[in-house]
C-alpha cells in the first residue's frame, strides 16, 4: 500500500509539473498568437488595398529582427527603371574591393551611347534626366565616387551610362545570381529607345530586390564596411515620395526610386527609432496616373511603418 501510495504521488507530482509547465508557456503561446495574427492582418489589409487599386503591384516586407516577411505577388516580373541602378552600384563596390576600379578615378563627361539592338547612337535629353547640371559638365572629367553618388541620389541617368559603360553589364548580372537574385537582369542604359522596343528592358522582381536589400542592411555583401558604405549613399536619396514620405521626419530610409509611365517604384530600408529595421519593396506597373500610383503605394508605406514602429 505504501509504495502504491508512492507512486500515486510521484504520477501527481509528474502531472503537477506538466501543469506548471503549460501554464509557464502560455504567455508566450499568446503573445506569438498574438504577434503573428497582428502581422496576417497587416497582409491581408494590404492585399485587399491592392486588390481594390487599378494596376498590377507587388510587395516584398521583411523584419530584420525577427525574419517575419510579407510576400505579395513577389515573382511577378516588372520594368526595373531605376531600381536597377542599385545594382549597378553593387557591381561597382565589388570591383573597387577587387582592386579593378579606384573610385578616385575619373570619367570623361558624354553624351553618346551605343544601342544594344544594333551599335546605332544615340544620346540622353537633360529634359528628360532628373540630374541636368551634370549636362553642362560635358567633356570635363568627374569622378567615379560622384557618378555613382549621382546615380543612386539624384537618379542621374547621365551617370548611369557612363558608368554601364565603364563595366561589362554582364558582370553585374553574375553579381546579381551569387546575391541570390534570379530575376533581376541588367541588359543596357537608359534611353536605348531601339532596345525598348523591342522588349530588351531591365527587369526586377520585388522577391530579389528584397533578396539584395537584406544582403546589404545585414552586412553580408562583400564585408559590413562596404555594405554600410552603399546604405549610406541610399539614405542621401533625393526623391522621397513613396517609402518615406509620410513617415517622421527622424526615421531614416536608405533607397532608390524608379519611374518610367506607367511604373512607379521603390525598394530600401526602414530604420526604426528603436534600433530595428526591415526591408520594403513596393512594385507598381499598368498605372492609369503615376503621381496616383505613387501616392497609393506611399500610404502603403505607412500603414506597414504604422504596424511595425
Amino acid at each position: 500500500m505504501i509504495l502504491k501510495n508512492n507512486y500515486i504521488v510521484k504520477i501527481n507530482i509528474d502531472y503537477s509539473l506538466k501543469i506548471i509547465k503549460y501554464i509557464y508557456l502560455i504567455p508566450f503561446i499568446l503573445f506569438s498568437c498574438e504577434w503573428f495574427n497582428d502581422f496576417d492582418i497587416l497582409e491581408n489589409k494590404i492585399s485587399n488595398l491592392i486588390k481594390s487599386h487599378k494596376g498590377t503591384f507587388a510587395v516584398a516586407l521583411k523584419s530584420l529582427d525577427d525574419g517575419n516577411t510579407i510576400l505579395i505577388n513577389e515573382n511577378e516580373i516588372f520594368h526595373a527603371a531605376s531600381t536597377m541602378k542599385t545594382p549597378v552600384m553593387i557591381e561597382l563596390f565589388k570591383k573597387k574591393h577587387n582592386g579593378e576600379v579606384s573610385f578616385e578615378d575619373s570619367l570623361q563627361i558624354k553624351n553618346e551611347f551605343k544601342s544594344i539592338v544594333d551599335g546605332s547612337k544615340f544620346e540622353l535629353s537633360s529634359f528628360d534626366d532628373s540630374d541636368e547640371i551634370i549636362y553642362k559638365k560635358l567633356g570635363k572629367y568627374i569622378s567615379i565616387r560622384e557618378l555613382v553618388s549621382a546615380m543612386i541620389t539624384k537618379s542621374s541617368n547621365l551617370s548611369t551610362n557612363l558608368l554601364i559603360d565603364y563595366i561589362n553589364v554582364k558582370n553585374v548580372n553574375k553579381t546579381m545570381r551569387d546575391m541570390g537574385a534570379e530575376n533581376i537582369n541588367v541588359l543596357r542604359g537608359v534611353g536605348d529607345l531601339k532596345a525598348f522596343d523591342k522588349g530588351l528592358n531591365n527587369t526586377t522582381s520585388a522577391k530579389d530586390l528584397l533578396v539584395i536589400y537584406e544582403k546589404l542592411a545585414m552586412g553580408l555583401f562583400i564585408n559590413p564596411s562596404i555594405s554600410n558604405e552603399m546604405v549610406e549613399i541610399l539614405k542621401n536619396q533625393v526623391y522621397k515620395d513613396i517609402i518615406p514620405k509620410y513617415l517622421p521626419d527622424n526615421i531614416e530610409v536608405a533607397h532608390k526610386t524608379g519611374w518610367i509611365s506607367g511604373v512607379r517604384h521603390d525598394s530600401g530600408i526602414v530604420f526604426l527609432e528603436n534600433g530595428k529595421k526591415y526591408v520594403l519593396i513596393l512594385l507598381s506597373k499598368n498605372l492609369d496616373d503615376d503621381i496616383e500610383g505613387a501616392e497609393f503605394l506611399a500610404k502603403i508605406s505607412l500603414e506597414i511603418f504604422n504596424h511595425l514602429s
